[in-house]
């Protein structure tokens, strides 16, 4: 007897509900009411007042490294706190607190207090709406786990050249499968597999050798069009990033949704960021090009092809106000507090040494 499963073509009911939250502005620090977060304090030039504010905004990817930036910077740690600062382990040499002391160095004004030169808020959407807010100067800074040439490949030359693109940390995105899916043997797929599934042509998880278990129709997840985390799948396994994927049966916006939706399902493959697998959502290997790339093994490989960058553009160069902010994300202590807790790969010395080049020299 068929197993009864969830249907292919049914999205999960409740999980809208659950995840409401997560479709509008998620802000590490709200605005205050009656105050603009537009045109404000950007070149440097913030009192430390309350309307010097630096936006945020777009990929759930990249989420996790800049919100929780943004936390440390708003909480402005003293460097007696050496589990949130202590700057000596980093090789820095300063008595201020965390926030004033990277802040200082773009000439910000600092008064020693528990209060941050300007404060940071973290809007979550996706890649795509970040970097078309960045356009329309409703954030500072857009967050996007892929190129904007990828998101955007109409764009000109002249056009893209706006965007300044920082690189903040390396992902490398797991496939993942449902709990009972990974039970029943399928802990490993080639990519000639998961091209199948994604195309429409692998329908249930009996065609698939390794799975040993009842007939169960495939739920293939996607993410949302526009996504950067679609954007990069599309184009690393299915050869281009508007390739079809005429098996996917639903798109989710974010990776929490995603997460959300293969945990309860039990017949779901999706991809997602590396930060949001646990045991939950096991992550499996994929077998490409003769090399089995396995998590915890090798997914930082340069040569695993759901590798990806994730991007901080700002807008038509830098701002003291955002190289002061992108700064501490990419030295040394962003990448051990930010970029690893997240489950991402740090920058390499040299593309760290690169990235900061890219930066406003500091005027200190």
């Amino acid at each position: 007897m068929r197993e009864r499963t969830v249907d292919r073509r049914t999205v999960l009911a409740g999980m809208g509900t659950a995840m409401t939250s997560l479709g509008g502005c998620i802000s590490t620090s709200p605005t205050p009411p009656g105050q603009s977060n537009a045109g404000q304090g950007g070149d440097g030039s913030g009192d430390g007042s309350d309307t010097d504010i630096l936006r945020a905004g777009g990929s759930s990817t990249v989420y996790p490294v800049v919100n929780k930036a943004a936390s440390y910077w708003t909480s402005n740690y003293p460097t007696s706190d050496e589990e949130y600062w202590g700057p000596e382990q980093y090789d820095i040499s300063t008595d201020m607190r965390l926030a004033d002391y990277w802040a200082s160095l773009y000439g910000f004004e600092t008064d020693g207090n528990a209060t941050p030169p300007f404060r940071v808020n973290v809007g979550l959407s996706h890649s795509g709406t970040g970097l078309e807010k960045i356009q329309n100067d409703q954030v500072d800074i857009a967050n996007s786990s892929a190129p904007v040439s990828a998101e955007f490949p109409n764009k000109s030359e002249e056009e893209l050249s706006k965007f300044t693109d920082h690189v903040v940390a390396v992902d490398a995105q797991p496939l993942v499968v449902s709990k009972p899916v990974y039970d029943a043997g399928v802990t490993e797929l080639t990519a000639e597999q998961v091209q199948a599934i994604y195309r429409g042509e692998v329908t249930d998880w009996t065609e698939i050798d390794a799975y040993d278990g009842p007939e169960r129709e495939i739920q293939t997840v996607g993410r949302s069009e526009g996504s950067g985390t679609d954007t990069a799948f599309r184009t690393n396994m299915l050869g281009g990033p508007n390739a079809a994927m005429d098996g996917v049966d639903v798109r989710k916006g974010q990776n929490q949704q995603v997460k959300s939706l293969v945990s309860r399902s039990n017949n779901a493959i999706a991809y997602m960021a590396l930060a949001f697998v646990d045991d939950s959502v096991p992550a499996i290997s994929l077998t490409f090009e003769g090399t089995t790339y396995t998590p915890g093994e090798n997914l930082s490989d340069p040569d695993y092809p759901l590798s990806r960058d994730l991007h901080c553009y700002t807008w038509d160069g830098t701002s003291k106000m955002e190289a002061a902010f992108l700064r501490m994300v990419i030295s040394d202590f962003g990448q051990e507090n930010f970029a690893k807790p997240a489950g991402y790969s740090a920058l390499t010395d040299e593309r760290q040494e690169a990235q900061l080049s890219k930066l406003p020299e500091p005027e200190q």
